[in-house]
């Protein structure tokens, strides 16, 4: 078992080393997780899986990718079960997507003026968001940013380049991913 850092009397089975994310034959923005005995259905970016993933071009990157950290709304539910370090979302928290700035696929405190994605949203699309590695060792302006794991639309619709599951579904990953986990989507 591995013990939770702020949470000690609470416990999640040790980690999956790997997930894997597979497109449905014929729809190519649907498809299945495998995380163990789970088998899940998840909405894929608009443009399919591609090797050659660029900025905007709705495609989630074929590859294998390390989850860094849970990011989460707490005002919309409670602290999930996982063995990820776990960040809570604020008012002002947003992902850059801009390839010219600095801050690119990195997350930062966003005031009125900023553009980026904002991680504070009204749908409950980002209430869970388990960010990747995608383009981060090194940083490739233009190769992609913002590349999670998060909540899906009611009606399993494509995403902007990311993977999305049912929030009950994703919590229930969530007790399985760690550190070590490798989410290999493709």
């Amino acid at each position: 078992m591995i013990r939770l850092n702020h949470h000690p009397k609470q416990q999640v089975p040790a980690a999956l080393r790997q997930i894997t994310v597979a497109p449905r034959p014929g729809r190519p923005s649907r498809g299945w997780l495998t995380a163990g005995p789970l088998r899940l259905p998840v909405a894929l970016g608009r443009g399919g899986i591609r090797a050659d993933k660029r900025e905007g071009d709705g495609a989630t990157p074929r590859g294998v990718f390390r989850p860094v950290r849970l990011w989460w709304r707490a005002d919309r539910g409670f602290r999930p079960r996982t063995a990820l370090p776990v960040r809570r979302i604020t008012e002002s928290l947003a992902w850059c997507e801009e390839s010219c700035d600095r801050r690119y696929n990195r997350p930062f405190r966003r005031d009125a003026r900023d553009a980026g994605d904002r991680l504070w949203r009204d749908d409950r699309l980002y209430d869970l968001v388990i960010e990747l590695d995608h383009n981060t060792r090194p940083r490739v302006a233009g190769r992609g940013s913002a590349v999670f794991v998060h909540v899906t639309r009611e009606n399993f619709g494509p995403t902007a380049g990311c993977v999305a599951l049912d929030p009950a579904a994703l919590r229930r990953l969530l007790a399985l991913v760690g550190p070590k986990t490798r989410i290999r989507i493709g």
